[in-house]
């Protein structure tokens, strides 16, 4: 059983940036692929970021791509997400995700997921 814990949301002015973090009770992340969603009140939550198990490969929604980078260090089973340049557009409940099998863009390609960290960006 993997537990996720996200961390860093708040309140940020547009063009600011702000850093989340995502710690799992697992040993090791290394052989999970991880992934962020975000969900803004009546939407449907929806991919931002994925890294494989190595942390070599990564993708972006492109809503985002430019401006949120992510990363992870397995020794610390820890899993980030630097967002830049935010808009109002990104606020939203950010939730951290694991993956046994694959880093897709769906929320049912992983099986784990975090209670979920408020962003919100303020005009």
């Amino acid at each position: 059983q993997v537990q996720l814990v996200e961390s860093g949301g708040g309140l940020v002015q547009a063009g600011g940036s702000l850093g989340l973090s995502c710690a799992a009770s697992a040993r090791t992340l290394n052989n999970f692929a991880m992934g962020w969603f975000r969900q803004a009140p009546g939407k449907e939550r929806e991919f931002v970021a994925s890294i494989n198990w190595s942390g070599r490969n990564t993708r972006y929604a492109d809503s985002v791509k430019g401006r949120f980078t992510i990363s992870r260090d397995n020794a610390k089973n820890t899993v980030y997400l630097q967002m830049s340049s935010l808009k109002t557009e990104d606020t939203a409940i950010y939730y951290c995700a694991a993956a046994f099998t694959n880093w897709g863009v769906s929320k049912n390609d992983y099986d784990y997921w975090g209670q979920g960290t408020q962003v919100t960006v303020s005009s």
